[in-house]
């Protein structure tokens, strides 16, 4: 690992010779870059204005983009006494900041003589602890020892450690790429379903607006008789299990219709309705799209929700069954929303950019669009929401296409290198699921968010605005997604016609 220092406006010839040696070394370069301009802390003191200065964010920022974001380039950042606002602090956490430099003079002196930071300080420890950064101490130590600033960067560091059920979940997947699932073209494995299966909020609220369903139902029945439920895409059973616990705390009597493509999953199903739920759930070995019910249900369950909302095709397969719905029935769940936002990650952006495959058009991987546990990103503006499905579905539409445009607006310079993506679901009327930030589900793992690449990284300025296109297309055996954008610059349409990614029907 090598340093090198950022102390002024871009140096090219520095950038330039630098770029070169990086093509060839196997070790990183961190760039030492002040959290704030010298120039500001030299007029802090003096009572005249100080003259316009420049972010030393740009310095970096034009310096990477000399080097072609080189993912062996790295960020020292050099921590100062007045900390910018917290929106500058948001645009470092999506850079590859490696280290924090402190300075000792940042350090206060508690009663007990020992070094500590300032609240302030501490707070931005806390923050980027979270992605595992690095503590370089500089300055002559104030104390008998330096291991008493150590002992103190230990204790800080340890209490920032968060061990909450998603973090534990997740741990070693931050930043990691994966493709969605496919589970209605593809058989989903066993262990794959046994993940999922331990998410301790998505079952409840499941069984909570199964049981409020069930309680509706009764109200609107004219005369005495069982309830019929189905799930339709069963799995291994745990809606199954909600929907018996739903139906004994709300005293009544259930006819459980358990559908279920998958042949492994099939075995389990059989043998829980043999060892435990015994006549009353009935186990149908068939594609929820091709099956004919004896009769039909007061409420639909299913879980065919993705990352994205829509992106496991829940609508195609809900609309199929519809006709397996009384007219009064209900659906859980009965809408669901996806979102997007505007988002500066360049490890992401490098993620993808190594990705390779002979047989994929050139740019396919960006193109593409993945399930990742974000991490190391700047959210350039809030999420908004883009299509919305709800069910039962009675719009005589030939298909489930969507068309959207989203605006955003730029608070600060920054770069922008795609899109996150959310949803969040109603299963029964107050009873919701989310991964939207600002609507999350506490300790719900079931989702990571989505994120969809741009070709290029974009450079945008404070005022610009992002105007972005979305379509969802559908064919007759495969879905897909195609996004590009208008503002601030004209960007191409990713993924024509589902040339690099698609959902299998």
């Amino acid at each position: 690992m090598t340093n090198q220092r950022l102390s002024c406006g871009l140096d090219l010839c520095c950038a330039v010779n630098l770029n070169d040696c990086l093509i060839y070394a196997s070790e990183s370069v961190w760039i030492q870059v002040p959290m704030e301009n010298p120039i500001r802390q030299t007029y802090s003191y003096r009572t005249e204005d100080y003259p316009e200065d420049e972010n030393p964010w740009e310095w970096w920022n034009s310096f990477r983009v000399i080097c072609d974001y080189n993912k062996k380039l790295g960020v020292s950042l050099i921590v100062s006494h007045d900390l910018p606002d917290e929106e500058e602090i948001d645009r470092w956490l999506g850079e590859p900041v490696r280290c924090l430099i402190l300075p000792t003079t940042l350090f206060l002196t508690n009663k007990k003589g020992y070094p500590v930071l300032s609240k302030a300080h501490q707070a931005l420890v806390r923050r980027f602890a979270m992605q595992e950064v690095q503590f370089i101490l500089t300055g002559a130590s104030r104390y008998q020892s330096v291991s008493y600033y150590h002992n103190y960067l230990d204790y800080l560091w340890k209490g920032c450690q968060n061990d909450g059920t998603v973090e534990k979940f997740a741990r070693g997947y931050e930043d990691y790429l994966q493709c969605p699932l496919q589970p209605l073209m593809d058989n989903l494995e066993s262990q794959t379903y046994e993940i999922f299966e331990k998410d301790p909020v998505k079952y409840r609220e499941y069984q909570s607006a199964i049981y409020e369903a069930i309680n509706a139902t009764v109200y609107k029945m004219q005369e005495e008789r069982t309830i019929v439920i189905m799930v339709v895409g069963a799995g291994r059973g745990p809606l199954v299990t909600a929907s018996l616990n739903a139906a004994k705390m709300a005293y009544r009597e259930v006819k459980v219709y358990a559908v279920e493509k998958n042949p492994n999953a099939i075995i389990t199903l059989q043998a829980l309705q043999r060892d435990m739920w015994k006549e009353k759930v009935t186990v149908i070995s068939c594609d929820m799209r091709e099956w004919n019910p004896p009769e039909k249900a007061d409420i639909i369950v299913s879980e065919l929700l993705g990352s994205f909302g829509d992106n496991e095709l829940s609508p195609e397969c809900l609309d199929n069954v519809l006709k397996f719905l009384r007219d009064d029935g209900i659906n859980i769940p009965q809408s669901y929303t996806s979102y997007i936002a505007p988002m500066q990650s360049s490890k992401l952006y490098n993620e993808v950019r190594q990705l390779r495959d002979k047989d994929k058009h050139p740019l396919a991987h960006f193109e593409t669009l993945y399930v990742v546990h974000l991490q190391n990103k700047y959210d350039i503006a809030n999420p908004k929401p883009l299509f919305t499905f709800k069910h039962p579905n009675t719009d005589a539409l030939d298909d489930n296409s969507r068309y959207e445009i989203k605006t955003f607006q730029v608070e600060q310079n920054c770069v922008l290198h795609g899109f996150s993506g959310y949803f969040t679901a109603v299963l029964y009327e107050n009873i919701t699921l989310s991964i939207e930030p600002s609507t999350y589900s506490s300790d719900m793992f079931s989702w990571f968010p989505i994120f969809f690449p741009l070709k290029e990284p974009v450079q945008l300025k404070a005022g610009d605005e992002i105007v972005v296109h979305f379509w969802r297309r559908c064919g007759s055996k495969k879905v897909w997604y195609e996004w590009c954008l208008s503002k601030p610059i004209p960007v191409s349409i990713h993924n024509i016609t589902g040339r690099s990614s698609v959902i299998g029907l």
